[in-house]
């Protein structure tokens, strides 16, 4: 009676973990690859609910989904927000075949280079490696990444110069670079960004030097953001009255040029153009900008009383060669 029990509880025990595998959606080359990936981070707390035999697609391993598109497989990854984490970024993320999003970021410990394996992601949409250690240039993107919608690997300590291809990748929307330490000048080919699709550059907070391409009077993007580089000479091909721009930070910098001589989109909203040697007076429609600094320049004439202007301090417009009247003193 007994053996025939232990066959009977055996055989239950045995259909029992049949049935768990043939109901798991998670694919077994993705657990495979997401338990390396966990390893490769040095089995972070962060990551404890990643356990073998349970299905990475249902909700279970944080941070993890699986694609709507494609059953089974792992379309979704997220790994942040962890100070204690002290690893190399983990090479086995590039593996992951059909991954659509990824989100690595506030990881202050993650250190190395971010493998080029990313680049090979077809499918990959939404790419974001900020706030952590890591190092390294920037992966060379190329039509193989044509899917790529947003691309942001902002605060980090990346070196090297600007990739130069991003401009074939149509889909792209988001470029934004700020807050590493990039060298060398900007490449022509950033003029010929996709503007239909294009919203954001941001290029700011780096060590970026040298005069802007002609190019970039091609760009047209809601934001454009270049502070504190060593940028130098004309910055005046960003602006234009047809352009749909939101957003201009080009302060700290060294650019040299005739503001008056700009024109200004009607949607320009947020303006800084403070510490450079920008010369001249104010452009027309100037009193249109909601939010606006020019301060630590060359400026000259009388602040006029219209608009906007109305509504600024004094550190809106403070070391300028010659600018005068409220809120600064008087002219004479």
């Amino acid at each position: 009676m007994m053996t025939t029990f232990s066959n009977f509880f055996l055989t239950f025990v045995l259909l029992s973990q049949a049935t768990f595998s043939l109901s798991k959606r998670c694919h077994p080359e993705d657990e495979r690859i997401l338990l390396q990936i966990k390893k490769e981070l040095n089995n972070p707390t962060l990551l404890s609910s990643w356990k073998p035999h349970t299905d990475c697609c249902n909700s279970n391993w944080d941070g993890v989904a699986c694609s709507a598109l494609i059953n089974g497989r792992v379309g979704y990854l997220s790994i942040s927000n962890d100070t204690k984490l002290t690893a190399q970024f983990p090479p086995s993320i590039g593996n992951i075949s059909y991954l659509e999003s990824l989100f690595i970021y506030d990881l202050p410990k993650l250190t190395g280079t971010i493998p080029e394996s990313l680049t090979k992601l077809t499918k990959l949409q939404y790419l974001t490696i900020r706030a952590t250690g890591v190092t390294g240039p920037v992966p060379k993107f190329t039509a193989q990444s044509r899917s790529l919608v947003n691309l942001d690997l902002s605060h980090n300590n990346l070196f090297g110069t600007l990739p130069p291809l991003l401009y074939k990748l149509p889909s792209l929307s988001g470029v934004l670079f700020n807050n590493n330490k990039l060298t060398g000048s900007i490449p022509p080919s950033y003029g010929y960004f996709d503007n239909s699709n294009l919203a954001d550059l941001d290029l700011s907070y780096n060590n970026l030097s040298g005069k802007l391409p002609i190019s970039l009077a091609k760009l047209d993007t809601y934001v454009v953001q270049l502070a504190y580089n060593k940028l130098e000479g004309d910055a005046s091909m960003l602006f234009g009255s047809d352009k749909k721009t939101n957003v201009i930070d080009i302060s700290g910098n060294r650019f040299n040029f005739d503001f008056g001589k700009v024109q200004l989109s009607k949607t320009l909203a947020i303006l800084d153009v403070s510490h450079n040697k920008i010369y001249g007076n104010f452009p027309t429609g100037m009193e249109n900008v909601p939010l606006l600094n020019v301060s630590y320049n060359r400026l000259c004439g009388e602040i006029p009383k219209v608009g906007y202007f109305n509504t600024f301090d004094v550190y809106s417009f403070i070391h300028n060669k010659c600018l005068c009247g409220s809120p600064l003193p008087s002219c004479k």
